[in-house]
């Protein structure tokens, strides 16, 4: 495989180019504005190379209501904070004022979090009279520039330039209306994606981002040093409720203290507050923070509910891993009253990541069996008056297996009001975190057990099936058991992850060769995957408008590993007759527009009459074909169910036809039939979307269902297929949240109620690594690191196996235990297209009983992110065909 020919080594590089065209320009009194934070880099190799200020200009997006992806309008920084809305959107999602005043604050306030944490407390630079230079490091659709250009205008800048490395052409002529001039070093017509037009394109952390600020020399950018010097506050939300909190972070912090409040108070009870303040003096940053909404303290009962209060506290920790000027800090927990109680499940909960524990007049007791399971360093504080609590300490102290102590603070009452008691206090917990925050310690999973009697861990452990590395034929051999079924779906627990392709890829291979499987079908668009087909098959090559996944997200099928795959698919059919080569299918419904031009195609060869009618009817659609998601919108206030009719009719117009249409060649016949099925299908699914979730996903799973068994029905009797989609698609829905409180079905449970015994469903599970995702629907592409795995999630019981690869076959004989360990729901990790780590809890986690969701489960410790493939292709059929490599 040949090279890719990058444009730019990396941003500073694109940064360089861009200074030397911009300083042959009459720029009066230019300033800098770069879009946080992949413009940074580019922005500042301009401001060296012409000399001007810099500055930042970001933007924030607002969802519309019960559709978050749906851009209602967005904040655009500066020193008023501009509103720009979308009023169409605004107007069709029924956003009030109360919801729009409200997002607009809380996105106001997390523009001047951001600030804070990239600038410190520099002024921002006024734009007024000047020349203005906005850069980032290339565009995509252009929606985030163009905002910021509007919300820029109001500034009354002299002049605007846009500066920019790459951009497609239309996003280009968007923005060329919203600013004077506009400098692209590569304007181009096929968009790969920005990351596709560099050798370096790996997401920046806010410490790179603070430190290339750095580099531009001006009175008002405060270096790093400077920013550290001093203690800096600011007020957070910890997912996923908001629960409000205020951390503190002095300079170089030794680590993070999170605070658990007890018996009805808050982040501002006086005693924690001024314990914090004393932490803080001693170099460690401090979260007191809400354990309960407003509505939850309304009911008593939920201050003394210690599973509840806990989960609050392990959410809070794992918020801290990732907020980037926290993550690698050690973390301890100070918990007071019932708070101690809740600090020591939740760190038997966290397991390793807890470095240290300490009680003040607390119930640790509270935490009942949970004592067994801390491992983390803990220190229980009394008061010598509070005589209640002593032995409720002393019974918790016995029942630790951890390094423990327990000091009793002479004259202190339970309280800690006696004059310096609450200082001795102090000064026992500092001490006790300077010694044990350090390196964290080792996981376990659970208490020791009896003597005699097997522990989870050992379960789990002898359960598992250790797999050879992917590219050592034995490591398919765990998976010939499956070779009887007719359908084996083989999932994936993020769309960008190596690791998953090449494993389903062996799998498969072992299916085709070993087993007699004939078709793959995976979760892609039926036109896209059919010139897939076309190829590996050695068919006729039919030209396309757009290369096939050329679609957001490009790199889910356009990846180096999939190429590998489709290679081989070729090789091993070019040795087969036309009805023994394996075929290639796409199971979902996004490329309406492809498949119209496919179902037209056709019938123009076969029946110009009903090409005709076939124009007239898909016409209703024309408006819409390369913005599906706009006739979502447009019929869900103006009525345009009216294309539901005429696009149903081109598909039971062509069933009637069948035996005349697939005489003459009926995998053609087929072919068009389902584009006409997928045409009718997404019309539906569009229309549907804005009524609720569950609905539309509903309806793409039973079309993805449906598909696949028209493409059995198809192949006839003998035909056995192998499925690629994510887990969420092939994992039983009826054992997950997903069946059991969405009321939401997938492809994996109606395969198992039309196939039974027939099918099998195995999944893919990771606990750490990179993956290829993006951060918003239509963003770019970034290598994103994968967080590792919360306690109380299956991923970190797959952790505790200690084995690299591994897999559980929940069929085998002898694998009772093992059911029951993991017969408790516990939490999963789902990762998309999209991955949004610093919301993980509430974006990626769900709760899912793994033994009955899936009949095996493969695991891979440690992943890395796919190769992206460029979304250029070849216009003649050749052995690079269709990914031009």
């Amino acid at each position: 495989m040949e090279h890719l020919a990058f444009t730019f080594e990396d941003r500073a590089d694109a940064g360089r180019q861009l200074g030397e065209i911009l300083a042959k320009m009459e720029l009066d009194r230019p300033l800098i504005y770069a879009l946080p934070r992949g413009g940074v880099p580019v922005a500042v190799e301009i401001a060296k190379r012409i000399g001007a200020p810099l500055d930042l200009l970001m933007v924030r997006k607002i969802g519309a209501p019960r559709n978050p992806e749906v851009a209602l309008g967005a904040i655009v920084e500066g020193a008023t904070h501009e509103f720009v809305v979308n009023e169409d959107v605004r107007r069709m999602s029924g956003a009030d004022e109360t919801y729009v005043s409200k997002a607009v604050a809380d996105q106001r306030a997390e523009l001047e979090r951001r600030r804070k944490r990239y600038l410190g407390d520099r002024a921002r630079l006024d734009p007024e009279g000047r020349c203005v230079i906005v850069v980032d490091d290339g565009l995509a659709t252009g929606a985030t520039m163009k905002a910021a250009l509007i919300g820029l205008k109001r500034g009354k800048p002299a002049r605007i330039v846009v500066a920019l490395p790459v951009a497609p052409k239309p996003a280009l002529d968007e923005i060329s209306g919203q600013s004077d001039d506009v400098v692209c070093l590569k304007p181009v017509t096929a968009f790969r994606g920005v990351g596709g037009f560099y050798r370096d394109f790996r997401q920046l952390s806010d410490e790179e981002t603070v430190a290339l600020l750095c580099q531009v020399p001006s009175d008002s950018i405060r270096t790093a040093k400077a920013r550290a010097t001093g203690t800096h506050k600011r007020n957070v939300e910890i997912p996923p409720l908001g629960l409000p909190g205020d951390l503190t972070v002095p300079p170089d912090p030794r680590g993070i203290v999170i605070f658990a409040h007890g018996s009805g108070s808050s982040r501002r009870s006086p005693r924690n507050v001024y314990v914090a303040d004393k932490l803080n003096a001693n170099g460690f940053a401090t979260l007191l923070f809400d354990l309960l909404s407003p509505e939850e303290g309304k009911n008593r009962r939920n201050v003394f509910d210690i599973p509840l209060l806990a989960d609050r506290v392990v959410e809070a920790s794992m918020w801290v891993t990732s907020e980037p000027d926290l993550e690698d800090l050690p973390t301890g927990l100070f918990g007071a009253s019932t708070g101690a109680g809740a600090a020591l499940v939740a760190a038997a909960e966290l397991k390793g990541r807890v470095a240290a524990v300490v009680s003040r007049g607390g119930r640790p007791d509270l935490a009942k069996d949970f004592l067994s399971r801390v491992r983390s360093p803990t220190l229980l504080i009394v008061g010598s008056l509070d005589r209640d609590v002593i032995p409720l300490n002393e019974k918790a102290l016995a029942a630790l297996r951890c390094p423990k102590e327990l000091e009793i603070v002479p004259g202190a009452s339970h309280l800690f009001e006696e004059r310096g008691t609450l200082d001795d206090a102090v000064d026992l917990a500092a001490t006790w975190f300077r010694t044990h925050l350090r390196a964290q310690v080792p996981a376990q999973l659970g208490p020791v057990p009896p003597t005699g009697v097997r522990s989870p861990r050992s379960i789990l452990r002898a359960a598992a099936v250790p797999l050879s590395t992917i590219d050592d034929p034995t490591f398919a051999d765990a998976f010939d058991r499956f070779g009887s079924k007719r359908v084996v779906l083989l999932g994936e627990a993020s769309h960008g992850t190596t690791e998953f392709y090449r494993a389903r890829a062996a799998i498969t291979r072992r299916l085709i060769e070993d087993h007699g499987f004939s078709i793959v079908a995976v979760e892609a668009d039926w036109p896209d995957a059919a010139a897939v087909d076309r190829h590996i098959r050695h068919k006729p090559h039919s030209a396309m408008k757009t290369p096939p996944f050329a679609r957001f997200p490009t790199w889910m099928w356009r990846n180096v590993e999939f190429d590998a795959f489709t290679r081989n698919l070729r090789q091993y059919n070019g040795a087969r007759a036309m009805e023994e080569r394996v075929a290639f299918y796409g199971l979902d419904l996004y490329n309406m527009n492809a498949s119209i031009a496919a179902v037209l195609s056709y019938l123009d060869r076969v029946d110009e009459g009903a090409a005709t009618v076939a124009r007239s009817r898909y016409g209703c659609l024309s408006e819409w074909v390369h913005d599906p998601a706009a006739y979502g919108r447009a019929a869900l206030t103006q009525g345009f169910s009216l294309c539901e009719e005429p696009v149903t009719r081109i598909l039971m117009d062509l069933l009637k036809k069948q035996l005349d249409y697939a005489a003459r060649d009926g995998d053609l016949f087929f072919d068009a039939t389902q584009n006409a099925r997928l045409v009718a299908n997404a019309e539906r699914y569009y229309r549907m979307m804005y009524y609720g979730s569950q609905v539309s996903w509903n309806l793409r799973d039973k079309h993805m269902f449906h598909t696949l068994r028209q493409i059995l029905n198809h192949a006839g009797p003998s035909g056995k297929a192998v499925v690629w989609a994510h887990n969420s698609h092939i994992g039983d829905a009826r054992h997950t949240d997903m069946g059991r409180v969405r009321g939401e079905l997938n492809i994996g449970q109606l395969c198992r109620e039309e196939y039974g015994d027939e099918t099998a469903l195995i999944g893919f599970g990771t606990a750490s690594g990179t993956v290829a995702a993006a951060s918003e629907w239509d963003a770019p592409m970034q290598i994103k690191t994968v967080r590792p795995p919360r306690p109380d999630s299956y991923e970190s019981l797959c952790q505790d196996v200690d084995l690299e690869r591994f897999v559980w076959d929940f069929g085998r004989s002898g694998v009772t235990d093992l059911r029951r360990v993991l017969s408790k729901p516990r939490l999963q990790r789902y990762i998309g297209v999209i991955y949004r780590p610093e919301t993980e809890r509430a974006s990626h986690y769900s709760y899912a009983t793994l033994p009955e969701q899936y009949d095996a489960f493969v695991w891979f410790n440690r992943t890395h992110a796919v190769t992206p493939l460029p979304t250029l292709t070849n216009t003649i059929e050749d052995e690079t065909y269709p990914f031009g490599l």
